[in-house]
């Protein structure tokens, strides 16, 4: 058997990491995680010891310490093989539950439509990076780049959140087509936090109460 693989994506302020917590305490009291299955929350970039590295080195301000287009897409791409080879596939082997905080379709978002890397060249590695596993759930938390700029005002932003609304329209409008593109679970996430989790609760219970 294997377990179940859900992701959450969406633009930096969408509110991706509240719901993963409200989720991951209503899980274990689903019923839907059989008895001896674990349920295991990670993130990207850093869900690995070495991706905790690699999250530095990415979302580093220093100025001199910035990778090219190039260099932060293969970056990125280290971080989910490990992550992969480390968390995720042995979890799923292992018939657990992973809940992730972004999975490959960020780097679409971010380095394809973002930094207008080419597209199919971003497939081709994540292709070998995903070893395949592929989500069984994508939830897309929607917000507009001003809603995202407006939520982050008062935070410290790293240097993918530094680079301001130009960049982040082209990340969202490649969100949006990926998610028509693979029938994710799109939620408007300008809702109060218990509506949106009430959302994502009763989609996942139709999604896999039946098993599947």
């Amino acid at each position: 058997m294997r377990g179940k693989f859900i992701v959450i994506e969406g633009i930096d302020g969408c509110g991706k990491t509240t719901q993963i917590d409200e989720l991951s305490k209503w899980l274990p009291k689903s019923g839907l995680i059989k008895k001896g299955s674990k349920l295991i929350t990670t993130r990207e970039p850093g869900g690995s010891q070495l991706g905790k590295k690699l999250r530095s080195l990415i979302l580093d301000n220093n100025e001199n310490n910035k990778p090219s287009s190039l260099a932060e897409l293969l970056l990125y791409s280290a971080d989910r093989a490990e992550h992969v080879s480390k968390i995720i596939a042995p979890a799923l082997k292992n018939d657990d539950w992973v809940i992730s905080d972004r999975f490959t379709d960020s780097t679409l978002a971010y380095q394809g439509y973002g930094r207008n890397i080419n597209l199919e060249i971003i497939k081709n590695i994540e292709s070998i990076v995903c070893q395949g596993e592929y989500p069984d759930l994508t939830f897309f938390l929607e917000i507009s780049p001003e809603e995202s700029i407006l939520r982050r005002k008062n935070e410290i932003p790293d240097r993918i959140e530094s680079e301001g609304i130009k960049f982040l329209e082209k990340v969202n409008k490649g969100f949006k087509l990926i998610a028509k593109e693979k029938n994710w679970e799109v939620i408007s996430a300008t809702q109060n936090i218990q509506n949106i989790s009430n959302q994502i609760k009763e989609t996942v219970l139709r999604y896999f109460s039946d098993g599947k």
